[in-house]
Parts: C-alpha cells; structure tokens; sequence
C-alpha cells in the first residue's frame, strides 16, 4: 500500500489532474436533506498508474463528536458542535460507486470518517480517463463551520463527493477542519439545482436559465412587505437573527431546476434563501473585458444597498493589479456562517450578516480578491495558507491604502489606540515567543496565530518584498506570477523561482524568513514616554510610562485615593514594573501597592522565566479606645518570587505549567492591652507593637484550559518557624450535555507538621496556619494574597466574607476559639459546584463533604464525616461568590442556635471575592498568552 504513495520527483513536467463533474441535486427544505448524483470524468495527468482515488465526503465531518473537525474545535475551544444535537448533525450516505460502469469498491480511511477510498476496478494509466458515478444522499448539517442551514436559508458547500488531489507530492487526503481551507482539482462543473421555486438560489458559475433570470429582475420591483418573524437561533457562543419576510408562503409544493456551469475551477458552491433581494449590474474592466456582478442579500440589512458599488470597486482595483478577474461572473451572498466574516467559492463568496457598517466593504474586497489567489492560482491552502491568505490582506492594505484614506481621529481615547490592532497583537505574539513560522500548515497553528500569522505577518512580508524589488518592478511580478500559474496548484518554491525569474533577483533569503520566527526586521529601540491612563498608538516607537488616578477601599482604611503608574503594555516589556500610593481617608495614611519583575524567555525547557517581588501595605484591624480613638493595625509584605513556566513541545496544547518559589518577608502589629499605674491612678494604654515573620513558599500548577473536562492541579508546600505545610488542591469540570453548564468538582488533602515539640503556645502561633474545612478567614490569609473587606472583622459585612481554601466548607464558625473542622494534622475535603443555566440569574448548587484527624480520635468532637450543601450565586465572571447554606451536618446547626441565636438564617450567608478568576484567558482564549 505504501508503495503507491511514492511520487517520481525527478519528473520535471508540471502536471496536474482534470476532474469534470455534472451533478444534479434537489433540496428538501423540510428535513434539510439532499439527494443526489454525480458523474466524473477523471483524466490523469501524472506520469503514475493509479490504483485507487481517495475522495472527500466532508458532510461525514458533522456526523459525530469524534471527527477531526469536532476534535479541532474543541482544541480552539468551541464546544457547540461537540453537544449539539442529532437533528442539527449531518451526514453523507447512499453511495454506489461505479467506474466506466463497473460497480467499484470502496475502504475507509483510518483515520477520518469523511475521507474514503475509491478502489479502481482497472489500473487508470497516464493519460487515460475514468468515468466514476454515484448517487449520494445528504443531511445537511446547522451551519456550524462554512455550511448548512439556518431555518430556512442554506449554505450548501463541501457538499458532493469530491476526488483528493493527487500531485507532485502524493495523495493530499485530508479531513474537512474548520481551521483549515482547502486544495482540489480544477475542472469544468454543470450542476442542476431542484428546489421550492420560493428559493432565491447563488451559486458559482453561470444561470442558464432565462426565465429564472427575468423573475430575479422582476423581484427586485415587489415592495417588500415588513418583517413579520424574527428568531434568535443560539449555538454556544454563536447568536444569528433569522427574519422571514411574508412575501411568498412558507413552504412551496412546487418545485423548479435551476441550471450552472461554471469551467475551470476547483468547487462549486451554492446558497438558497427566500428572502434574498438581488442587485445585478455589469463591471468594466480597463481591458474592456465585462463581468457580470450579483449581490444576494436580505431585506434587513441595509448596508448591503452599497454592497454592489464596493464589489465593483475591488474588481476593477484587483484586475489593475494582478490582471483581469478570472472568470465573467462574481457574487457576494449575506449567509449566515458557523463561525468568521466570510467565506470565498470560486466566482462567489458568503458573508456573515453580523459584518455590517465601514467593515463590510473591506470584507467585500478580501473575499472577492480570493478569486485571484484562492480560485485561479489554487495552491494548497491547508498546508501553506499564507499563500492565500497573506497574499491577498497584502492587496486588502493597498486597497485601503488608495480608497479608505484615515479620517482625522479624536483626541481620545482614538489617538491612544493602534491604528491596526491586528499588528499590536502580532508584536505582542512575537514579544513573548509564542508566534510560529508563515510556512506552518493551518491544522497546526494556534487559533491567535492562524488569525495572524498567514494574514497580517504575510502581508507585512510581502510588504518587504515590494520594498527590495521596487513597487513597479513588484507589480509586474506579481501579475506574471498569477498570469502563468492561472488554473494550477503552485508551491512556495513555484511562487519564489516565478519572482526571481521575473526580477533577476535573488529572494533566498527572504523566503527562508517564512520558516523562522519573529519579527520581519529587527525591533528599533523604543522611546519612553508618558501618557495618561493607557496608550496602545505607535508601540513599535514608543514605550509608555502609564499614569492614572487609583481607588480602593476596605472597612480599615475606608476610601483610598492616589495614582497608579505602570508600564504593562502590548507589546509586553521584558521589565515590568506598577506602583498604587494611596492614601487612605479612614486611618489617615499611605498604603501602597507595588511590583517589579523581568522575563526571560529561554528557547529550551522553559517557556519563560520571571522573577520579581510584589510589594503591599494596608491596615488590616482596628479598634476604638475608651475615649473613642480609633487604633488600627497594620501590614506590610514584602514577597520576592521566582517562576519557571514549562515549555509546551505541542504550540496546541492547553495545558500550563509552571512551579514558583516565594519566600514571603511580613511585618504585622499586634494589639497589646496593658494597664499604666502612675500613683494612685491607672490608665488603659492600647499599644501597636510590630513582629516579623517569614513563610518559604514551593508550589506546583497544572492547569489545563481545555474547552471540555478542563482541570487544575496545584501542589503547595510551605515552611516557616516550626512548622511544615502540605496541600494537594485538584480541579475537575464536568461538561453537562446541554453544553452551557456542568459540574465543578474539588479536592483537597492537606498535612500539616510540627518541626518543633508540639506544644500549646506552638499550637498558638500556629493557629492561623493550620487546616480547616470551613472556608478561611481574612485573619487565615497568612500570605495576604487574597482581597478582604473586612479582614479581620467579627461582625457587620466584612465577617461574612471567606476564602475558598482547605476544606471549602461555606458554613462558618469564626465565633468559637477552635472553629469547627479545624486540625493541625491532616484534611480531606470534596467540593461539589452545579450549575443551574440561566444566562440573567447564574444560580448553582454547592455540596461540601469531608473529614478531619480529630474525628477519628477517641471521643472525637464531631461525627467522621462533616457536610453542608446549599445554594450559590456567581457574579461578574465569577469573582463574586455569595452562598447560601441549606443543609449541613448537625453540629454546624448546634453551633448557629448556640452562638448566633434562633434567626440565624440570613447571618451565614457568607460570600468570596475571587479575583483570581478575572484571568484574561478564561474569556478569550484566542489572546493564548
């Protein structure tokens, strides 16, 4: 088998299969199915003897949730098609194949379900043709990537059986991907379309009917009646407006054959909707040469009135540049697509509906140019997408450049902003290492990456080249390199030796820049500068020194006022720095946050190495003396750190790793009630002395990100005076079918060690160290690294506030002087957190169980197992947690009718501020750093 795999690469003639198809379909829009057959004539061209043609059948992409596309969606992070539905799935069965009109056999493809093997019944030799036929029957899938349905409009593309190319390098049998285009044979299509005659169809190539062609004109006279439904179809993440317009009835028992031919391309798209309105005008092209251009789009989008006025424009712009338009007809589409701005078909392209306004025209220009690169000059856009794609933003900045001339922008916060955001991003990439070659295939980029690399680095690239041969001299270039590989699959090595042909230069060295990483051209030294609040203009110029007011508050320090400077930035600076001085209104003095830090990104092992200290200081009790004077306490931390974050050998992979060591250095007062005797009199003097203390901190992280089961593992351990500390804190979600909620599930183990004789004032100044199943205090944040209202509060709202850390328990028993659960031994705890999905009122269910050293002792103040269970809230992503407890283990009810008293219910509910999940990544996952 291998063995046909093996190509002659010494064969010098070019050459290239010629695949012709006449396929008739009809559509029925009540179960979105289609039924159809296809004839091939396949002419091989190669100088090999083939056995066996591998074929597309990319419907089977959305049969199931274990394809490479529904694979890959989930690696980018999209889980809508993994819990979509049977009814929203699609498939291709029914297929009988038959070769010069011999039934023929087919085998699967190892790997992928939508590619098979055709096995010739008779070896097919160079220069001889193979007639294949077969029905096909299709369910068409809900537009989730490129094509489908969406109510009653459809999107029908990668939609028949197709052959794989075979060319100089072998077989190229791909699976369908939706980060990922595509590379196929050209040939010449005759396509029948039946469908309800209340369809409006688009499609590549030309309408052969007359008659179709008048009712299109005629319908463009109809008033059109207002909007009568509208529908908010919802996918994950995705949201799409259907509106049906009551101009024709819903459905349509009769039917019409609609006819297209289109010759020398490479697939066939079409697009049906009812409520279509069609504009229809011709382009001349400076050669005289005629193009007839069609925009298909729905009453609703009023944009789209100057849409024909843009295509044309592109057309004529393109066709100056890189010679005339390829083929005779163009049409743009409004079609709802699964994810994207649009998508390109030779002689037609789709264009999301949620592209409205100044963007439309330059979505418009990018996927019209794809006729050039994509359609004419096909190469093989999955494993060399920059070939398209970078070449073609490439002439989308010299459309711009001549015909979106930049308005004068306001003064703020427009001047504070790039101009090209896509390039901030690039530099950003390219700053921490985290960008990959042009040259990489689409399957392997990040998502970040695929949206910048083969796009925004290309053009930029090809920037480069028009700098080094002169704009004229490139021009001509480039129009010969289209030119001569019109209706032929190049390479990167075919579009190099056609430039240098063409100049007389050498671009070697240019061209191996598209295997490298980084930037284009040498970063120039940056100038410092100010700016108020932020500034992300002119980076590659620039670096700014942030400067803005700052606020905060707590129960202490009431409303803290002052400034926070900072030069946190895209592109990232390897040395970071912030300071926040506040001075705080409620005790009369400055408090202050601070940071400094320096990457390092090695090329081996690690990712990146950071060091730095984190710097803080704020008041953290207080207390009124008998003549009503306010004392307060106060800290100050100082906690140096080094990270070593783990390099990925996979760029795709979710998971981060990373291990830090802390030693933290905090300076804390303490109160100190003493009585003063002077004579006969004596006073009570509250003093504030200050004590020092140390904590060596060690901890591991694995968290991986993924989009379904993601989970954490975080291993800690912790030294200071007398003692060792031990915790094993592990995450798992899990997905529920509907897609938009789950289970959160947690488990925690800790230890806790004496290094010292256990004793009772050693068990004191342990105290706030040791484990506890209810969730920790203010007073319990012994590295002061969470925020606390109220830190060390009894009372009023400050004391409901807990930190999700040990045990996890909600329940709270911070009155008692050894609170319930808590031990200087060892701990376990699960921790259980359902959704309950509602998009306005994110309401959970919580769960807690877990045991403790001392319930296993001999007489043991409580039962083994303790448990709570209750009802939460989450807010702001999150970060605010509010809980109610319901439920729990008798002796937390002991201690709320003992302590608290008969109405108690409202006093426990306790809240978490979690700010840890305000991480940039946990809602986009394409910033990927």
């Amino acid at each position: 088998m291998a063995l046909l795999f093996l190509v002659n690469t010494t064969h010098a003639q070019y050459w290239q299969q010629q695949v012709d198809y006449s396929i008739t379909v009809s559509l029925h829009d009540q179960d979105h199915t289609l039924d159809g057959a296809e004839t091939i004539s396949y002419i091989n061209h190669s100088p090999d003897t083939l056995t066996f043609i591998w074929f597309h059948c990319w419907p089977n992409a959305f049969k199931n949730d274990r394809t490479a596309f529904s694979e890959q969606l989930l690696r980018i992070g999209r889980t809508d098609f993994y819990f979509s539905n049977r009814d929203e799935r699609g498939y291709m069965n029914h297929l009988d194949f038959k070769v010069d009109g011999i039934t023929a056999a087919t085998t699967d493809h190892p790997l992928y379900i939508d590619v098979i093997q055709l096995q010739l019944p008779k070896p097919l030799a160079p220069g001889k043709t193979a007639v294949i036929t077969t029905p096909f029957h299709v369910r068409l899938p809900y537009n989730f990537s490129r094509g489908g349905y969406v109510g009653d409009s459809y999107q029908v593309t990668q939609w028949f059986p197709k052959p794989a190319v075979y060319d100089a390098k072998g077989w190229h049998p791909f699976p369908y991907l939706d980060q990922g285009e595509f590379y196929s044979d050209f040939g010449n299509y005759a396509v029948s379309i039946t469908l309800p005659e209340n369809y409006v169809v688009a499609a590549t190539g030309a309408l052969q009917d007359d008659h179709e062609k008048k009712w299109l004109q005629q319908r463009n006279n109809f008033q059109w009646k207002p909007v009568t439904t509208t529908s908010i179809v919802k996918k994950g993440s995705y949201k799409h407006t259907v509106q049906t317009v009551q101009l024709y009835p819903a459905s349509s028992p009769a039917t019409k054959t609609l006819h297209y031919t289109q010759e020398n391309v490479h697939d066939f798209a079409w697009f049906a909707d009812k409520r279509f309105i069609v504009q229809q005008d011709t382009v001349a092209l400076a050669s005289g040469k005629i193009i007839t251009a069609y925009s298909f789009y729905t009453p609703a989008s009023p944009s789209w009135q100057n849409s024909m006025r843009w295509l044309k424009s592109a057309l004529r712009q393109r066709s100056a540049l890189l010679g005339d338009y390829p083929y005779n007809n163009m049409s743009i589409v409004q079609a709802t697509m699964g994810a994207g701005d649009g998508m390109e078909y030779p002689t037609i392209t789709s264009i999301s509906p949620a592209v409205d306004g100044s963007a439309l025209e330059m979505t418009i220009e990018h996927e019209a140019g794809h006729n050039w690169f994509q359609s004419s000059v096909a190469s093989n856009e999955r494993d060399f997408p920059w070939m398209d794609e970078g070449l073609n933003t490439y002439y989308d900045n010299r459309y711009r450049e001549t015909n979106n001339a930049p308005a004068a922008r306001a003064s703020f916060p427009a001047n504070h902003l790039p101009a090209q955001p896509e390039q901030l991003l690039l530099q950003s990439l390219i700053s921490r290492h985290k960008d990959q070659s042009i040259n990489t295939p689409s399957q392997a980029f990040t998502p970040l990456n695929y949206e910048l690399i083969p796009y925004v680095k290309t053009a930029g690239w090809l920037s480069t080249l028009e700098r080094l041969l002169g704009r004229p001299l490139f021009d001509s270039s480039m129009k010969t390199y289209t030119k001569a590989w019109a209706g032929k699959h190049p390479y990167p090595a075919d579009f190099r030796a056609s430039l240098e042909q063409t100049s007389g230069k050498s671009l070697e060295k240019l061209f191996s820049g598209t295997d490298s990483t980084g930037p284009l051209t040498p970063a120039l030294p940056r100038n410092i500068k100010p700016t108020a609040f932020f500034n992300f203009a002119r980076t590659e110029q620039y670096n700014y020194i942030n400067f803005s007011p700052a606020a905060g508050f707590n129960s202490y320090d009431k409303l803290m006022v002052g400034g926070l400077i900072h030069n946190y930035e895209w592109p990232v600076n390897r040395f970071q720095f912030l300071a926040a001085p506040l001075y705080a209104t409620g005790t009369k003095q400055f408090n202050y946050l601070g940071r400094l830090s320096y990457n390092w990104y090695p090329k081996k092992y690690f990712f990146k190495a950071e060091a730095g200290i984190s710097l803080a200081a704020f008041s953290m009790g207080s207390y009124t003396s008998a003549p009503g004077e306010n004392i307060f306490l106060r800290f100050r931390k100082f906690a140096p750190y080094v990270r070593l974050v783990f390099k990925q050998t996979d760029p795709l992979s979710t998971t981060k790793r990373y291990i830090q060591f802390t030693p933290y250095i905090i300076s804390e007062n303490r109160f100190n009630f003493t009585t003063v005797v002077n004579g006969p009199d004596t006073s009570d003097v509250v003093l504030t002395p200050s004590s020092t203390r140390y904590l060596n901190q060690v901890k591991f992280i694995l968290d991986n990100n993924r989009a379904l089961y993601p989970y954490a593992l975080q291993v800690q351990l912790e030294q200071a005076d007398g003692f060792l500390r031990a915790a094993l804190d592990a995450r798992y979600y899990l997905n529920y079918p509907n897609g938009k909620s789950g289970l959160s599930i947690r488990f925690f183990a800790g230890k806790f060690l004496y290094t010292t004789p256990k004793t009772i004032t050693r068990a004191f100044e342990t105290d706030r160290y040791q484990l506890n199943l209810t969730g920790a205090s203010g007073y319990e944040d012994y590295t002061y690294s969470n925020y606390f209202v109220g830190r060390n509060a009894f009372e009023g709202l400050g004391s409901h506030q807990l930190m999700m850390r040990d045990g996890g328990f909600k329940v709270r028993t911070d009155l008692l002087s050894n609170k319930i659960g808590k031990t200087d031994n060892w701990l376990a705890a699960f921790n259980f957190s359902s959704d309950l999905y509602s998009e306005k009122f994110p309401l959970k269910i919580f769960a807690d169980i877990g045991t403790y050293s001392n319930a296993w002792e001999v007489n043991p103040p409580t039962s083994r197992i303790l448990f709570d269970a209750g009802l939460q809230l989450s807010l702001l992503h999150k970060s605010l947690n509010i809980y109610l407890p319901l439920l729990y283990s008798k002796v937390y009810r002991d201690y709320f009718k003992s302590t608290i008293g008969s109405r108690y219910f409202f006093r426990t509910i306790a809240f978490s501020i979690d700010v840890q999940n305000l991480k940039p990544e946990k809602f986009n996952r394409l910033l990927d750093f």
